[in-house]
């Protein structure tokens, strides 16, 4: 069983949200099956909306295994980005119900994942070449999406549900006028400003 068992037990691993100003980051694993492959997986950030949210199901229904892993805006602030990202991306492998025998992490940088009896891989671009990693790309933007567009409703006034919290020019003239939210990440540069600002 050692050949179909260890292609079925790869994980791809991605990131959402490393840029914004506000919001979590959003981390997702995803085991895919071989014998259900599902068309049209690549670079959450060069499909579509409507893509992206086509295919989500469709990976959460047909994988083998999946799942999400996140750390909050007072993580990112204590941590700094990158730690915290790698972190959200280790609470995602950690919370796959099935055990993956390798990893692949999007980009150069990997979790810390040494407690687990796996392999680990960087791909760079590999939202774009591994098909494991653009699923777990794409269920990661678009939890996040949906993580934003709620924020809409509980901290009006800053467009979280347009701009997802990257640091558009209507964010960062909401910033100005609103002052940062609970939700802003202090440790980013123009939300320190807003701050020293209010």
């Amino acid at each position: 069983m050692s050949g179909p068992l260890t292609q079925a037990r790869v994980a791809g691993v991605d990131e959402a949200g490393r840029g914004p100003l506000a919001g979590p980051v959003i981390a997702a694993a995803v085991i895919l099956d071989p014998a259900r492959p599902i068309e049209g997986l690549g670079d959450s950030k060069a499909l579509s909306e409507a893509a992206r949210e086509r295919l989500a199901p469709l990976i959460r229904a047909h994988a083998l295994a999946w799942a999400l892993g996140s750390a909050d805006r007072a993580e990112i602030d204590a941590l700094n980005i990158l730690q915290a990202t790698l972190l959200a991306m280790r609470r995602a492998v950690l919370a796959l119900p099935l055990r993956p025998e390798h990893v692949q992490v999007d980009g150069n940088r990997a979790p810390a994942l040494q407690d687990l009896p796996c392999t680990v891989e960087t791909v760079v671009r590999g939202d774009a070449t591994v098909a494991a990693i653009g699923a777990a790309s794409i269920l990661a933007k678009t939890h996040r999406d949906a993580l934003m567009r709620a924020l809409e409703r509980s901290h009006p006034g800053y467009g979280f549900a347009r701009h997802k919290g990257y640091g558009t020019a209507a964010h960062l003239a909401a910033l100005r006028r609103l002052g940062p939210s609970s939700e802003h990440r202090l440790s980013f540069a123009p939300v320190r400003a807003a701050l020293a600002r209010s």
